[in-house]
């Protein structure tokens, strides 16, 4: 297994970055909060996960091990594959996951692009005591948080690739995204606003009835 990457961030695009380790460059899929942390032509450690298919090796990237390691637990969980755990990943931090699965909080995991409710109650009745405790490493910050400053990609940009990676028509994520644009914290004066922070309300008001 790949653990982990260490090299220079070649290439960023919606759904995944290109880095370069010793001379190759390896393709990994992320969550828009892992790759809001990526900057082209920069030093970046990425820990990762390989999903192996007869027809393809695929790599998946994020910005912490307890992200990676919730990755791989809620593939255990009948219905969840690679796709699904990332998109679970783009709209909760590992430890919202927790809360959400301990608290048995369907509304909360029915906003995930491809969960349904009975999915919902499958992945709580399976997941249920496995995530462990709300409050274990990472203590719930956003993947790449810590990147997000001075120097970074318009944060509207970034939620509106995001959004369109996970399959919401541009339409659609631009119209989510001004309806959030007022709540956050540093939009309207023009400083820097957490991607994450802004992905996950833009979700909530898409998965609006």
């Amino acid at each position: 297994m790949i653990a982990h990457l260490d090299g220079i961030v070649s290439g960023v695009a919606p759904d995944g970055a290109v880095i370069d380790v010793g001379g190759v460059g390896l393709l990994v899929q992320c969550t828009p909060g892992t790759l809001a942390g990526l900057r082209t032509g920069e030093r970046a450690r990425v820990a990762t996960s390989l999903v192996v298919r007869e027809d393809a090796l695929t790599l998946y990237g994020f910005g912490t091990e307890d992200e990676r390691n919730t990755f791989e637990l809620v593939q255990t969980a009948s219905g969840v594959g690679p796709r699904l755990a990332l998109a679970m990943l783009a709209v909760f931090t590992p430890d919202a996951l927790r809360r959400a699965v301990a608290t048995e909080d369907l509304a909360a995991l029915t906003t995930v692009p491809g969960i349904g409710r009975k999915g919902a109650q499958r992945i709580v009745l399976e997941l249920a005591g496995r995530l462990g405790p709300a409050g274990e490493a990472g203590m719930g910050a956003p993947a790449g948080g810590a990147a997000n400053g001075a120097g970074a990609p318009p944060w509207r940009e970034q939620v509106r690739a995001g959004l369109v990676s996970l399959g919401w028509q541009a339409r659609d994520a631009e119209h989510a995204i001004a309806a959030v644009e007022p709540e956050l914290s540093g939009a309207a004066d023009g400083q820097a606003v957490d991607v994450s922070v802004a992905l996950r309300a833009a979700l909530r008001v898409l998965g609006r009835p």
